[in-house]
């Protein structure tokens, strides 16, 4: 109840502040459809029921773009369809249309972030790498082993931290976020080696988010980090560009990574978050009852999308077992010699960087 309550709190706060960068309107796969999930949706929402508390009288006709990295079978694209875009359409009586494009359909996701400043692109799942571009703060949350638990990263990212990016993306980019959704704690896959200690990563080029934090957590392991689009990581390890990525247990099986790597620790090393994200300029050019419709499918859409991933991130480490890949689960005592290197470097550049109270604000939540 506590986080729930942070949750709509957060959402209320991100409102009220709506005066603050634009609003508007591909990942290879073998396990994704590569077409557009608009169509294919649409059914799913409009025959299953759900309810809406929001009373809406509004009958303008909008459309709401909704693009994302992740494939079909993600918990973010079902969930997705099985609320937001289901409350939205089913609250409005129709006047609402929502069009989904999972897997990079729509570019990047810093192509879509850019797309939602200038005014081309209503809403996208963004992830706190792409965010740091434009705010720095964002690297933040990818600070290797900064929260000792799921519970941990949900209270400080829907409390007083979350709340704090949240402002500094609308006030920076005019972005809202409704909310953090999951995408987990990253592992380890690489095609050559088995890995149980920092020393073993040396040498092996590692694809890597854009946070620089990641970049620099990885060199200190003695890896070759090498930043790319989410939409360029398959066939990259299809042809050796990169040996090995990070990611976490459902998109690493969910994306057929593991149909291309051998190798697959469970390091938990880095949380990782993905903000629901609505243009500010779209948004709040919208009745009112239409954005309360929007706040509510939103905090519903990422309740559900938590409980989904956080079960597919536990369970489906075993299928990728099952189909040939060699997993290695790190003890306690393992994971302490990452978190060593951690605190030998990043912890300190992200104290120089983004100043150790935004860190304290973050690790607070940890029990």
């Amino acid at each position: 109840m506590r986080k729930l309550f942070c949750l709509f709190l957060s959402l209320a706060m991100v409102a009220a502040v709506l005066t603050g960068c634009g609003s508007g309107s591909t990942d290879k796969t073998p396990t994704s459809a590569g077409s557009s999930a608009s169509a294919s949706s649409s059914s799913s929402s409009s025959s299953t029921p759900v309810e809406v508390k929001t009373k809406v009288t509004s009958t303008d006709k909008i459309t709401i773009r909704v693009a994302y990295d992740v494939a079909e079978s993600h918990p973010s694209h079902k969930a997705t369809v099985e609320k937001f875009k289901a409350m939205l359409e089913q609250g409005s009586n129709g006047n609402i249309t929502v069009e989904l494009y999972p897997n990079s359909q729509l570019g990047s996701l810093a192509e879509n972030m850019e797309s939602m400043r200038i005014g081309d692109l209503e809403m996208a799942y963004l992830n706190d790498g792409t965010i740091s571009a434009s705010v720095p703060e964002f690297s933040v949350v990818g600070l290797p082993y900064l929260w000792t638990s799921i519970d941990a990263a949900h209270d400080a990212l829907d409390g007083d931290f979350g709340q704090y990016l949240s402002q500094k993306l609308l006030d920076t980019c005019n972005i809202i976020n409704l909310g953090y959704a999951d995408v987990g704690f990253r592992n380890i896959t690489n095609s050559k080696k088995e890995i149980k200690i920092p020393e073993d990563l040396k040498g092996l080029k590692i694809r890597t988010m854009t946070n620089p934090l990641h970049v620099e957590y990885f060199t200190a392991l003695g890896a070759i980090p090498t930043p790319m689009s989410f939409s360029e990581l398959f066939t990259a390890l299809q042809q050796k560009t990169v040996d090995g990525q990070e990611n976490p247990t459902a998109l690493i099986y969910n994306n057929g990574i593991y149909e291309v790597q051998k190798y697959m620790t469970i390091t938990e090393h880095v949380w990782t978050s993905c903000p629901m994200c609505i243009a500010a300029d779209f948004f709040n050019g919208l009745p009112s009852d239409y954005q309360e419709l929007i706040k509510e499918a939103a905090a519903a859409t990422i309740s559900y999308q938590r409980e989904l991933i956080t079960q597919q991130n536990a369970d489906l480490a075993s299928k990728i077992e099952e189909a040939g890949v060699k997993v290695t689960t790190l003890t306690d005592d393992e994971k302490a010699a990452f978190k060593k290197v951690a605190e030998d470097s990043v912890y300190k550049t992200a104290a120089k960087d983004y100043g150790q109270d935004l860190i304290d604000m973050a690790a607070a939540h940890n029990k």
